[in-house]
């Protein structure tokens, strides 16, 4: 059993007796079903599990579940054995997405009460725009995400004293002892390899082949262009989701790593609002993940971005690492003078943040320069940068230097974050060794409700 933080929330949130239904949102493959059947088996004697994606394709049991009597009835097909009381039966709908009429039927299941019930789905941003009627006070939507770097070294054996006293450090700005840095960043390289997918990290942890664990990437990564395709055609648009998805890896080997428009279809004339239902597509399926540009930062972020300028992430370093070394190890396992792993570091960042409940800004000024994120601080009612080093050369770093000597901005703390093992601060700038990342968490945990 792979451990995911996600277990106990599911855990607290079925056992509260709440009058939300949990739904968990997140890209395909990356363990939403397993871990609610882990929890949902564990804790309920009658487990009735239901993938509407598989009935949609099939029997189309639910496809005119319009009412609750007749969604009963449906599941009365399906499971009706199981069906016993709240305490004792949980009904998981996964896929919920594949029906948007059952989005709208949650309201009226919760208020009647008869099972607990629990949901897993992907593409809600875009799902819920076409639902008629929001389940609204009635769900509360948790995001998911591939493994990060804590649940990728638990998987690895790594225990929880070891994990406890590495946070020690980190809040203590401490450095780890020399023989501990190491082996976390052998750990941490190969899990720029390996990346968040769980069936990879199970791979990787049994067999430690590296063909094993690229196969599966490279299917999960033609997966999400091949559902990008479905959904193109299911809703009678000609989008360039595939295109600008596959220009992704292009794009973060390029100085500036944004989108560039002109490239998606050769037209220079074209703008970003003329994408807006593809780059939803991306984002809203996790398939990527969104940094925006901010050029006067202000407490908070969300006020001062925009969608020009912005910069598209794999959602799994593993696919990007995959794309570009294939089964060569040397790129990340060794220092390659020739080759620049700064995407890659980026890339192992941005996921990190956003799985902890960050979402994600870098500073983008004409004057200034360009610094690798922005996350808010709440503390100081500011804004904390970061800069993302995977070179020797880790303390050049002018953009955020002049950005650090803006008053105005109020600025009380920024990082650099390196394969170095030294922490230290100098001149208003924290150096820290880049799995300390694992320790920098949002407690709004990116948790919403509808």
């Amino acid at each position: 059993m792979l451990y995911r933080k996600i277990a106990k929330q599911i855990e607290e949130h079925l056992s509260s007796n709440s009058d939300k239904m949990l739904l968990i949102d997140g890209a395909r493959q990356i363990g939403k079903s397993y871990i609610v059947r882990w929890v949902g088996q564990r804790m309920f004697p009658n487990y009735i599990e239901i993938n509407m994606e598989e009935d949609k394709l099939g029997d189309r049991i639910f496809a005119d579940a319009k009412t609750t009597n007749d969604f009963y009835m449906a599941l009365g097909v399906f499971a009706g054995k199981k069906m016993k009381e709240r305490e004792n039966t949980l009904v998981f709908i996964d896929e919920i997405q594949a029906y948007d009429h059952l989005l709208t039927l949650v309201k009226f299941l919760m208020r009647e009460g008869r099972y607990t019930y629990i949901a897993s789905g992907s593409l809600l941003g875009v799902t819920l725009k076409n639902v008629q009627s929001l389940p609204i006070g009635s769900l509360r939507i948790e995001q998911m995400y591939p493994m990060d770097f804590e649940e990728f070294l638990y998987a690895n054996g790594v225990s929880e004293s070891v994990i406890d006293a590495m946070r020690n450090y980190f809040e203590q700005k401490e450095s780890l002892p020399l023989s501990l840095h190491e082996k976390m960043l052998d750990f941490f390289k190969k899990y720029l390899l390996v990346g968040g997918l769980p069936q990879a990290v199970e791979k990787f942890v049994e067999t430690r082949n590296i063909v094993e664990f690229r196969t599966i990437q490279q299917e999960v990564h033609m997966m999400y262009g091949v559902d990008a395709l479905k959904y193109e055609k299911e809703n009678n648009k000609k989008l360039k989701i595939r295109r600008i998805f596959d220009l992704i890896p292009s794009n973060l080997e390029n100085k500036k790593k944004r989108v560039v428009i002109k490239e998606i279809e050769d037209k220079k004339w074209k703008r970003t609002d003329d994408y807006l239902d593809e780059f939803e597509y991306l984002i809203s399926s996790g398939i990527t993940l969104e940094v925006k540009a901010v050029s006067k930062p202000s407490y908070p972020l969300v006020e001062n971005s925009g969608k020009n300028l912005m910069k598209l992430y794999l959602n799994d370093v593993g696919i990007l690492t995959n794309i570009f070394y294939r089964n060569n190890i040397k790129a990340v396992m060794s220092d390659v003078k020739s080759i620049n792993l700064g995407s890659v570091y980026e890339t192992v960042v941005a996921q990190e943040l956003r799985a902890h409940g960050y979402n994600l800004y870098y500073y983008d000024n004409k004057k200034n320069g360009e610094v690798d994120f922005l996350i808010d601080d709440v503390d100081n009612l500011s804004n904390i940068p970061i800069e993302v080093k995977s070179g020797k050369d880790y303390t050049t770093h002018s953009a955020l230097n002049k950005f650090l000597s803006i008053e105005e901005y109020n600025i009380n703390r920024a990082y650099v974050l390196s394969n170095e093992q030294k922490v230290y601060t100098r001149d208003g700038i924290t150096y820290i060794p880049i799995y300390y990342v694992m320790f920098f968490q949002n407690m709004s945990n990116g948790e919403s409700f509808i």
